[in-house]
C-alpha cells in the first residue's frame, strides 16, 4: 500500500464537521469532508489532471485520485457534475496487485451500475466485470443464482395512477442523471454489498461484490471527459458508537420486556381490575406496576437483524365486540398486506390465551389508527388498503366476522406511511389524512359516497416511500384553524407542521414549516435523526396544548445499509408545541429528548397510565417494550 499516501490532516483540511450541502447532504455523520482548495496529500495514479478550488475537485483525463486511509466497510457522499457525457465515478477497496490495483467502482454511467475493475500501474483499466444484483433488505448477499436464472433487480416498484383529473402532491425523485447539472450520490460498502443512491432516490444500486474482506482505500476516478466533484465527505461504517444511555429529565424509565414481539403497543382496564394495563406484541402486562404478563397469543422472539414481527406492526385496545371487555387488534402489512386485523376477543378473565379473527384484509398501511369516524361513539379502524383510504367497524351483531369496511377514496397511489384523522374543515366531521392530502367527510351519511380528495403535501419522496407515521391535526398556533404535524418521510428525514389558511370564500390551504430537516442548521434545537416512523400526539407538557412525540426506529429495514443513517442513536423526542407570535406562523416546536436508546417502533402510547396527571409514554421496539413515566407537573400555558 506504499503507493498510497494517508490525507494529511491539515493539508486536505479533512474534519468531522458535517458541511452544509448544497443540494442533498450525507445520510452518515462524516468522519472527515473536503472543503479545500489544495490537494496536498491526495495520491494520483494515471494521466488526468486534478485541481481544487474552494472545495471543489475537477478531474480531467484518465486516473485516480485517491484519498482517505485504507478500510473496508466505507460511506461516500458527494455531488457530481460532468462536461458532456459522465465517464468516472468512486472506486471503494482499491488494492494493490502484483501487475497494478483492482477495486470496486460505482460507475456514473447514463444508468448507474458497479463493477469489479482491474486497472494496471498507471491507473489504466484491464478489466471491468459488471456486479450482479443483490437484493434490497439484506446485509450479506444471497448465493448466485444457477445459470439461466433471471437477475434480481433494485428498483421502487410502480404505483398506481393518480386518480383522473387530480394532479399527484408529491415528486417522485426523478430517474436519470442530470446531464446539465449537479447530481448527488452516496455509496455504502458493507460486507459485501455495495449501495448507492443517486438524487436522493432518483436511481439505486444494490449489487453482490463476491468478496467481504477485501481492504483498501478510496479514490475518485476520471475515465475520459471532464468530471467536477463537491461536498465529498467520507466515513468508516465499520466503527459503530451507541452513546451514553440518557432519559430525559422529565421522565423516569421502566423497560418492561427487553426482546422485540412487536413495533406497537396500547392500553386498557382488561382485567377490570380498576387499573390500566399495557399490551404490547403478545403480552399483556398488568397494572399498576406492570411486572405481571400473559400471552394473548403464542409469543416468540423474533431475530430483529433479519425478521419483523408478522402481526404486531400497529397494536390497539377497544371493546370491539361490545361485552364490556376490552379487545385488542393488530394490524400488520406482512406478507403484502395478507395478515390484516386480526381481532383478539377478551376471554374474560379467564386464564387461557385469546380466540382470534381475521377481520379486515388486505391492510396496505404500515400505520393505523382509530378514531369515531361515523360519529356513532364507537372508534373505527382508519387504514389503506387495496389502493383505498378507508375506515373499518365490526357489524356489532356479528363482530368476529368479516368487518364493514368503507373506502372513502377513489383508487390511487397512497403511500403506506402516514395516515391520521381529525375534523380539518371544522365542520364537526372527522375527515381522513394522509400523505398525498385529506379526503373531506361529506354531510350525507350514504356510506358509498367518495369524499372529496384536498391533495397536499403531507409527506415527501426519499430512497423510499413517503409519508411518516400517525398524522397530528390540532391547532398549532392558537388561530383556532386545525393545523397538521406530521413526520415527513418514516425512512428518511424530517418533520413538519402545516399551517392552515382559510381564503375569504373558506377555502383551505397550508403554509408548511420546517421542524426537522436534513440538517443542524434548518432543524429546531439542532437535533437531526432519521428513520422517524413513530409518532403520537399528546399533552406532554400540561399546558393545555397537544405536543408531538417521535422517535427513530433501529433497523428500520433490518441490519443493513438499506435505509439513511440506520445505526444511528434509537433516539425519542417531545417536540412541545410553543405559541409564539414571533415565530414563522405563530409557533415553534422545541424538541426535548426522552430517551436515546429506546427509539420508536410504529408509534408511541400516550396515556397518563397512574392517573396522577402528568403523562407517560409507551414504546415498543427491537430491543424491548419500554414505559418513560412522566414526572413533569402540569405548568402554565406556554401562549405568548
Amino acid at each position: 500500500m506504499s503507493m498510497f499516501l494517508r490525507l494529511a490532516a491539515v493539508g486536505v483540511l479533512m474534519s468531522a464537521q458535517i458541511v452544509t450541502m448544497h443540494a442533498q447532504s450525507p445520510s452518515f455523520t462524516p468522519d472527515g469532508s473536503f472543503h479545500g482548495s489544495s490537494l496536498k496529500g491526495w495520491d494520483t495514479i494515471g494521466s488526468a489532471k486534478w485541481t481544487a478550488s474552494e472545495g471543489e475537485i475537477t478531474g480531467t483525463g484518465q486516473g485516480l485520485l485517491v484519498f482517505g486511509k485504507p478500510s473496508q466497510d466505507t460511506a461516500v457522499y458527494l455531488q457530481f457534475r460532468c462536461e458532456g457525457d459522465c465517464a468516472g465515478g468512486i472506486f471503494l477497496r482499491l488494492e494493490k496487485t502484483s501487475t497494478g490495483m483492482h477495486g470496486f467502482l460505482l460507475a456514473f454511467d447514463p444508468e448507474p451500475a458497479a463493477y469489479n475493475v482491474t486497472l494496471d500501474s498507471e491507473g489504466r483499466e484491464i478489466q471491468r466485470t459488471k456486479l450482479r444484483n443483490a437484493g434490497g433488505q439484506i446485509r450479506f448477499a444471497p448465493p448466485a443464482p444457477p445459470a439461466g436464472t433471471a437477475a434480481r433487480t433494485f428498483r421502487r416498484p410502480e404505483l398506481p395512477p393518480m386518480p383522473a383529473g387530480t394532479a399527484a402532491p408529491l415528486e417522485h425523485p426523478a430517474h436519470g442523471l442530470r446531464k446539465d447539472g449537479w447530481n448527488d450520490v452516496e455509496v455504502l460498502l458493507d460486507a459485501d454489498i455495495l449501495r448507492a443512491f443517486f438524487d436522493d432516490g432518483g436511481d439505486a444500486v444494490s449489487v453482490a461484490t463476491e468478496d467481504m474482506n477485501s481492504f483498501g482505500p478510496s479514490a475518485l476516478y476520471s475515465s475520459g471527459s471532464t468530471i467536477h466533484l463537491r461536498e465529498i465527505a467520507y466515513k468508516d461504517i465499520g466503527l459503530k458508537t451507541w452513546p451514553k444511555e440518557q432519559v430525559g429529565s422529565g421522565f423516569k424509565m421502566q423497560r418492561i420486556n427487553e426482546f422485540y414481539y412487536g413495533w406497537s403497543a396500547a392500553a386498557a382496564d382488561f382485567n377490570h381490575d380498576g387499573k390500566l394495563d399495557i399490551v404490547s406484541g403478545p403480552f399483556v402486562y398488568f397494572g399498576p406496576d406492570y411486572t405481571t404478563s400473559r400471552e394473548i397469543y403464542p409469543a416468540q422472539i423474533v431475530n430483529a437483524s433479519t425478521n419483523y414481527s408478522t402481526e404486531d406492526w400497529v397494536e390497539h385496545a377497544d371493546d370491539f365486540t361490545g361485552d364490556g371487555w376490552a379487545d385488542v387488534i393488530t394490524t400488520s402489512h406482512a406478507d403484502g398486506g395478507k395478515v390484516g386485523a386480526v381481532l383478539y376477543v377478551n376471554p374474560k378473565g379467564e386464564s387461557r390465551r385469546w380466540e382470534k379473527y381475521s377481520v379486515v384484509a388486505p391492510i396496505d398501511s404500515e400505520e393505523t389508527v382509530l378514531a369515531d369516524v361515523d360519529g356513532d361513539g364507537k372508534s373505527e379502524l382508519v387504514y389503506t388498503g387495496g389502493g383505498y383510504m378507508s375506515y373499518a367497524k365490526p357489524d356489532p351483531t356479528h363482530p368476529t366476522d368479516k368487518w364493514i369496511i368503507h373506502k372513502v377514496s377513489e383508487h390511487g397511489p397512497w403511500p403506506a406511511h402516514g395516515i391520521g384523522a381529525g375534523d380539518i374543515n371544522s365542520d364537526g366531521r372527522v375527515d381522513i389524512v394522509g400523505a398525498y392530502g385529506w379526503w373531506e367527510q361529506p354531510a350525507e351519511k350514504n356510506t358509498d359516497v367518495k369524499w372529496k380528495y384536498h391533495p397536499a403535501p403531507f409527506g415527501k419522496w426519499g430512497r423510499t416511500s413517503a409519508g411518516g407515521s400517525k398524522i397530528g391535526v390540532f391547532d398549532v398556533n392558537g388561530d383556532d384553524l386545525p393545523d397538521v404535524v406530521t413526520s415527513m418521510q418514516a425512512h428518511g428525514w424530517g418533520i413538519s407542521w402545516f399551517e392552515q389558511k382559510r381564503s375569504a370564500s373558506g377555502e383551505i390551504s397550508f403554509v408548511p414549516h420546517v421542524v426537522m430537516g436534513r440538517t443542524e442548521k434548518e432543524s429546531a434545537g439542532g437535533v437531526v435523526f432519521t428513520e422517524p416512523h413513530a409518532s403520537t400526539i399528546a399533552d406532554i407538557d400540561g399546558d393545555g396544548t397537544p405536543d408531538f412525540v417521535a422517535g427513530k426506529r433501529y433497523w428500520s429495514h433490518l441490519d443493513d445499509f438499506y435505509d439513511p443513517d440506520p445505526y444511528g442513536a434509537p433516539v425519542l423526542y417531545v417536540y412541545r408545541t410553543v405559541r409564539d407570535k414571533a415565530s414563522p406562523g405563530g409557533a415553534r416546536f422545541v424538541p426535548e429528548l426522552i430517551n436515546n436508546y429506546s427509539g420508536g417502533g410504529s408509534d408511541v402510547l400516550a396515556r397518563d397510565l397512574n392517573g396522577d396527571g402528568v403523562m407517560d409514554l409507551v414504546t415498543s421496539t427491537r430491543s424491548g417494550t419500554y414505559i418513560f413515566w412522566g414526572t413533569k407537573k402540569p405548568g402554565k400555558a406556554n401562549s405568548k
